[in-house]
């Protein structure tokens, strides 16, 4: 029998206009954007529909949105009484998970990431950290290439997306040095990438500090369907470890490429990512080019995906 695994997007998925409409569509949807507005004292509806791309772009305002975008465009497919099996995010996209597995409220959801990316942005001062794509290299080489590296700083493996696409993070010269020695092992491409803050390293270990105590404030609730972590690459079923396991998030590597393998391994053959943009569903591409991709973050995405897990619940 068929499994579906609902995956979520995380900082980078942002646009101008996400989820504005299905919002205009469904009053459910709608709602989340009002709700979450409520919350954290934001108009998201207006920021988010009908600001721009700057505002957006600041860490702080896009974690919010991308989590409200998402949930937006999940409420019609829980209306059609269609759950997943497994859910699954990219860092931020951990947290709608999380929501949609039930241990986290959305309004607490939000809340918290608006925190988090506060937290997230204030770490590191800008122009000292940065970000870059290697294509083309094994896990190990990337590996190799910050350890050699590190002679001219902090740099550190910081996203295992997919085979041949790992992301690193740290200071900007040892990032330089990086990118030219991955280049010298046969990288494909070595390029730095327009972020504010060097994500998913140990210079974001004073954001999770701080995190922590606002997670203190939240209270998880029993889990519904379960969720692969992004720091271990495992499946957990239950609240237990749900607050360290975000908090090492925030410094420690993004395990995609392997939280896919396990979702695979429990069978899943269906990956619907919900929210904007469907890099995600790339990632899961090549993974593993056995198993049906859907993305929902529009109308049109929308009704295909509906139509196409009707069918599959019939079989």
């Amino acid at each position: 029998m068929s499994k579906v695994a609902f995956i979520f997007p995380g900082q980078g998925a942002q646009y101008v206009g996400m989820g504005k409409e299905i919002a205009s569509s469904y009053s459910s949807s709608k709602r989340v954007f009002e709700e979450a507005s409520d919350k954290i004292g934001l108009d998201l509806s207006k920021m988010v529909f009908d600001g721009d791309e700057e505002n957006l772009k600041i860490t702080e305002n896009t974690q919010p949105a991308i989590l409200t975008a998402s949930i937006a465009c999940l409420s019609p497919i829980l209306e059609r009484g269609i759950k997943p099996d497994f859910v699954a995010g990219l860092s931020l996209g951990e947290y709608t998970a999380h929501v949609a597995s039930g241990t986290f409220s959305f309004a607490d959801a939000v809340f918290v990431v608006k925190k988090r990316g506060k937290f997230m942005q204030e770490a590191v001062p800008e122009g000292v950290g940065t970000m870059a794509a290697i294509l083309g290299l094994s896990q190990e080489q990337v590996i190799e290439s910050c350890n050699e590296a590190s002679r001219a700083g902090i740099v550190e493996p910081a996203n295992f997306n997919c085979p041949g696409q790992v992301v690193i993070a740290g200071e900007v010269g040892a990032i330089e040095l990086a990118i030219q020695i991955a280049k010298e092992k046969g990288a494909k491409r070595a390029m730095t990438l327009a972020v504010s803050a060097p994500f998913h390293c140990s210079m974001l270990k004073p954001a999770g500090e701080k995190l922590k105590e606002a997670l203190e404030d939240v209270s998880l609730k029993a889990m519904q369907i379960p969720l692969v972590s992004n720091v271990d690459g495992e499946l957990i079923q239950d609240q237990g470890g749900v607050y360290e396991r975000l908090i090492k998030q925030v410094s420690q590597s993004v395990l995609w490429e392997k939280s896919v393998m396990t979702l695979l391994d429990q069978g899943v053959d269906t990956f619907l990512e919900v929210g904007p943009g469907k890099v995600l569903t790339g990632f899961v591409k090549k993974i593993s080019k056995e198993v049906t991709t859907l993305n929902v973050e529009n109308l049109e995405t929308l009704h295909h995906a509906l139509k196409t897990l009707d069918a599959k619940r019939c079989i």
